[in-house]
């Protein structure tokens, strides 16, 4: 079995891969302070929930925005598996030509989502992130990731309204069903969530204009959508045409495919 990490800068999505199929997830908060061992006993329970023993992982792939995370990880994965992982960066076979202008600066998850979207639907495609950062990335019909755009998340957004204003209380993440608003908490509200709509309809609209230019005989780019936010933004806008919640997982998984003979004998010496 495979055991894929996405570490990102809020959560940590973590899946076990059984014969090419996802058989579960989760999803743990990312604590750069945590240790090894902390980490170690968090998955070793996870593991016992669903019945899964240490034993049965044969592989291990990582993904991460967070460096300082990544040590963490990659010691857990020697101390309690024996296996010395995968880490998605440069060097590792994608099959997509990075057409950014330094290729190193690509985040990890923006690469693996590509991976996975150009897989499951082709090319030209968009594929937006909702996490910390809402990230936007364009890929050719030809497999070819042409770059994309970053954007404050909501949650950013939310917070940084809460601490860098005297007067403006912290609000959960809901739809207020209006713009125009008779208190404080929906006016927040609407202006948190249907600004990010109106940046997401933008964003899309503008990459599409920019791929049919770069390419006038492809189809129109399909816009594929991940990320804890995904389905509320989803709802308020007519641009996405699928959320694919699994999609950096996916991606993993596929990476490994494509590397894991490349990588053959990575068994650590398990010091548990």
């Amino acid at each position: 079995m495979l055991l894929a990490f996405d570490i990102g800068n809020t959560n940590i999505v973590l899946g076990v891969f059984d014969d090419g199929e996802l058989r579960t997830s989760w999803r743990i908060k990312t604590d750069a302070q945590k240790s090894t061992d902390e980490y170690g006993m968090i998955v070793n329970q996870l593991f016992e929930f669903e019945g899964i023993k240490m034993e049965e992982i044969d592989d291990i792939i990582i993904s991460t925005v967070v460096p300082s995370v990544l040590f963490t990880i990659q010691h857990l994965s020697q101390k309690y598996f024996g296996i010395n992982s995968i880490v998605v960066a440069s060097g590792v076979k994608t099959g997509l030509k990075i057409k950014y202008d330094n290729p190193k600066q690509v985040g990890a998850d923006r690469i693996v989502n590509a991976v996975a979207a150009y897989e499951k639907f082709g090319g030209p495609v968009i594929v937006i992130d909702f996490g910390t950062a809402t990230t936007f990335c364009a890929i050719s019909r030809n497999a070819e990731y042409l770059g994309g755009t970053i954007a404050p998340g909501v949650k950013i957004s939310a917070d940084s309204l809460f601490e860098k204003t005297s007067k403006l209380p912290k609000v959960e993440l809901e739809d207020p069903k209006h713009a125009i608003c008779r208190n404080t908490i929906q006016s927040m509200q609407a202006g948190l969530l249907y600004s990010h709509m109106g940046m997401v309809e933008y964003v899309v609209g503008k990459m599409k204009n920019e791929l049919a230019e770069y390419d006038p005989e492809a189809p129109e780019a399909k816009v594929i959508a991940t990320g804890g936010l995904a389905s509320m933004i989803e709802a308020g806008v007519g641009c996405i045409d699928k959320i694919e919640r699994m999609l950096t997982l996916e991606g993993l998984r596929l990476i490994y495919d494509k590397n894991k003979y490349q990588y053959k004998n990575r068994k650590a010496v398990a010091s548990r």
